[in-house]
């Protein structure tokens, strides 16, 4: 069997080392189509949610079965990071005023979960409407590679479990 393989219609078989076999659509998948840093030849991946409300996913490589980035929205952790995208950039992958659009960062996720980082100096933006996403680096010098998503530890519940 290849990596992925057509099946049913629209769906097919997407091999993961990491979630094993996934049968997905075509609107499970974000086409990148300059690929990402370091990762060109990858324009394909599937959009995995970690759970409801969470501001966490994974995007699994639709070609190669060991390259799974896990990612989150921003703005739940840094609520006041903001950027612009060209508006070149922004044509690559079809936004415009009435597409939907996201943006997350790529997470690194050590042995102590509580020091996890985002890559803040190169998020990805997808629009949603066209399935298609870029990798951007920014020129903001106040971004880096590696900022903390829980500086001050795990949020601690109170006694009514808030």
């Amino acid at each position: 069997m290849t990596r992925t393989q057509k099946m049913r219609g629209e769906n097919m078989v997407v091999q993961s080392t990491r979630f094993g076999p996934l049968e997905v659509g075509d609107q499970d998948i974000i086409s990148f189509p300059q690929g990402l840093p370091g990762f060109e030849d990858e324009k394909a991946f599937v959009y995995l949610p970690y759970g409801p409300d969470s501001p966490f996913a994974f995007l699994q490589s639709v070609g190669e079965p060991a390259l799974t980035f896990f990612i989150a929205e921003p703005f739940p952790f840094f609520t006041d990071y903001e950027f612009e995208l060209s508006d070149d950039r922004a044509k690559e992958i079809g936004i415009t005023a009435d597409s939907p659009f996201q943006v997350f960062c790529i997470v690194t996720v050590p042995d102590n979960l509580e020091e996890m980082t985002a890559n803040l100096l190169a998020p990805l933006v997808v629009n949603w409407k066209e399935r298609r996403a870029i990798q951007t680096v920014l020129d903001n010098k106040g971004y880096t590679t590696r900022h903390r998503l829980f500086p001050g530890g795990f949020p601690q519940k109170t006694k009514e479990g808030k």
